[in-house]
């Protein structure tokens, strides 16, 4: 029986979204899909956190929008990574590692 999905932890989202806007400009349906399907199915990003965070990462400067037409052929916002955003995936990448490592140095003690 598969694992029920679970809420990602908090403060996570935003870098897991710069990640996955390092890869390529999504829209935001296009975002949540990507990482449930990377999580497989762990993660299920609900659209009420994940268009605040899209919304507070466009005016921090994170990400930039543009509207773009879909796969389907329909108008879309398309999300894309700026340089300011590579720069904060970069950092919280290296502050999400060390929090790893101290969490394992706390549970193998």
């Amino acid at each position: 029986m598969p694992e029920k999905p679970t809420d990602l932890v908090q403060g996570t989202l935003e870098m897991l979204v710069l990640k996955t806007l390092a890869l390529e400009p999504m829209h935001g349906y296009g975002i949540a899909l990507r990482l449930e399907q990377v999580s497989d199915g762990a993660f299920r990003v609900n659209p009420g956190s994940l268009l605040p965070a899209l919304s507070r990462m466009e005016r921090d400067g994170s990400i930039q929008a543009e509207w773009r037409a879909t796969e389907n052929n329909r108008r879309a916002k398309y999300y894309i990574l700026t340089p300011q955003g590579r720069k904060a995936l970069k950092t919280e990448t290296a502050a999400w590692g060390r929090q790893i490592a101290a969490i394992n140095r706390i549970l193998e003690a």
